[in-house]
């Protein structure tokens, strides 16, 4: 069988017209070439992706979190974020829109569990009760020698860099299994996996949250959600540069953390962002239940 492709011109007023025959298994071949190479093709885009999910993301109105809300909005999902500012979510969620990237933000205090039941009320309205991914990015840290800490100092650490998480956990998991895909990051520290001087509370924070990583990932595999976390190495963040203005012997400590890297330099959140991004897309579909260190080589 062959198929005739006629093909005609105009030339000093005569009408000229050439016949070009071509086998139509020619055809066919060229047909089946292309339908695999947009099969492989969208094959490839739908694990390097995360057009059609969902994700939410505490404190991401600066440093890392603002930085991972860029890099998830890049990738193609939709972004909630909370903050205690009003004011800098306006100005981020501005910012975004902008760049044309799908955030939406509410007010939240994580230290109060009614304002973390409010924030996963909202999440489940905007998103319709799916949720693919959550990072539990919010933290902070107190700098002082051991003996210095107090009981409220221990319990605003811990209840904000852990217990918060924990809840949040708790409350989107409905969302997280009714998704069919979830992914849960946690932002750790390399303070949770070696010591590091003036900030102990903040590792014992920390510390806890990697294990609480492994008990999730173990939990909720069956529901086909995965769990990891970054531990950062010296990033520069307005939480490091707190560290940095707290006293003397805290820059002291920072910038010799830098050097002590085998890059010799401070990270960019972007450097992290990136790691989280992956963690979340379907191609780190086996990967879980990982503390995985991104500190330019300071631990090795």
């Amino acid at each position: 069988m062959i198929i005739s492709l006629s093909t005609s011109w105009i030339e000093s007023s005569t009408r000229k017209t050439t016949t070009i025959v071509v086998p139509l298994s020619f055809w066919q071949e060229l047909i089946a070439t292309k339908i695999m190479a947009e099969t492989k093709l969208s094959l490839k885009d739908k694990r390097w992706s995360l057009h059609g999910m969902t994700a939410l993301v505490t404190g991401g109105t600066r440093g890392l979190g603002h930085a991972i809300v860029e890099e998830l909005a890049e990738f193609g999902a939709a972004v909630h974020i909370c903050s205690r500012s009003q004011e800098d979510i306006d100005k981020c969620l501005e910012q975004w829109k902008s760049k044309g990237l799908n955030v939406t933000g509410s007010v939240c205090d994580l230290l109060c569990s009614d304002q973390r039941k409010r924030l996963m009320e909202t999440v489940g309205s905007i998103f319709q009760g799916k949720l693919n991914i959550l990072v539990n990015n919010a933290g902070i840290c107190i700098s002082k020698q051991i003996t210095d800490y107090t009981a409220e100092d221990i319990s605003t650490v811990m209840s904000t860099n852990f217990e918060s998480s924990y809840h949040i956990c708790q409350l989107a998991h409905p969302f997280l299994k009714h998704s069919g895909y979830g992914s849960v990051v946690f932002i750790s520290s390399i303070s949770g996996v070696k010591a590091v001087p003036i900030v102990s509370v903040y590792a014992a924070s920390k510390g806890a949250m990697n294990q609480f990583t492994k008990n999730l990932a173990m939990e909720w595999a069956k529901d086909n959600i995965r769990a990891n976390a970054v531990a950062p190495g010296p990033v520069m963040t307005v939480l490091l540069k707190s560290i940095m203005d707290s006293s003397d012997e805290g820059y002291k400590i920072v910038t010799e953390a830098a050097s002590q890297t085998l890059v010799g330099r401070l990270g960019d959140p972007k450097e992290i962002s990136a790691l989280v991004a992956f963690l979340c897309l379907p191609a780190a579909s086996y990967i879980t239940g990982q503390i995985i260190v991104a500190d330019g080589g300071y631990t090795v």
